[in-house]
């Protein structure tokens, strides 16, 4: 069930314009390093491609943190780097506290599966990180089922939705592993992480509410986010009075 109740204007307007500048600017700091990275191994003629994963070797096991951070070509870098930027965006903002945590485990446990099961060879690229932040996104939103995570899920369906298919092998140079290691760690922290952010308060109005109901606030809360087995029974009032149906509030019994 789909709790898309408009939410509460924020209370704070300088707090959510703060939220959405470090939104903007954290998954661009990022995007700009691996460009200086891939300039200065352009630059330098090296090839950093040897920091990749190389599966099952111990020194190539280094490559599971220097891994995204190398690009093979400025083709394969902007294939990357812009899908990064606007993802980070997304979740950032929606969910940021949950997207802090998300995002180093999909590093390192994203590339601890390509070096434990993938094929051999050198496995390089952020490609992992930008397939894990997709499915952390749709996860998390259906979890979280309030109107702005629903939005962002559907706008991640609607430009990316297509990365779905790369957990899949397509081309022998491709690393679908860690496509599909990155998406299966972060679909999994879309789904224990999305109570890491609070819910936003819905803004019920008068003509919404209902005179005869005696929910309260906090148990309609606990309903939109879904928290069904915290809420108590509510209590009925013997319709007999205090004593029962045989107690002193009752008429007296009449017999002949």
């Amino acid at each position: 069930m789909l709790n898309l109740r408009r939410p509460a204007p924020p209370t704070d307007p300088a707090a959510d314009r703060e939220r959405f500048r470090r939104a903007l600017l954290w998954p661009f700091f990022g995007v700009m390093a691996l460009v200086l990275i891939h300039a200065l191994q352009e630059l330098l003629g090296a090839d950093f491609s040897r920091l990749g994963i190389l599966p099952r070797d111990g020194v190539g096991a280094l490559g599971i943190f220097t891994s995204p951070l190398i690009h093979g070509s400025w083709g394969h870098l902007m294939s990357n780097a812009p899908t990064l930027w606007v993802l980070g965006i997304l979740t950032l903002y929606g969910f940021p506290q949950a997207t802090r945590t998300a995002v180093p485990l999909i590093w390192v446990m994203g590339g601890l599966g390509v070096w434990l099961f993938a094929r051999e060879g050198l496995h390089i690229g952020a490609s992992g990180l930008t397939h894990g932040l997709m499915f952390f996104a749709v996860v998390i939103g259906i979890r979280r089922r309030d109107a702005l995570s629903i939005a962002l899920t559907i706008i991640v369906l609607f430009l990316y939705g297509s990365m779905m298919w790369g957990v899949f092998p397509t081309a022998p140079r491709v690393s679908f592993e860690a496509h599909l290691f990155g998406a299966t760690v972060g679909a999994v922290c879309g789904w224990f992480l999305y109570r890491r952010d609070p819910f936003p308060v819905a803004h019920r109005y008068e003509w919404e509410e209902d005179p005869d109901d005696p929910t309260d606030a906090e148990t309609l809360r606990k309903i939109e986010q879904g928290r069904l087995d915290e809420i108590e029974p509510p209590r009925h009032r013997d319709e007999h009075g205090p004593g029962g149906p045989d107690g002193p509030d009752d008429p007296p019994d009449r017999r002949g």
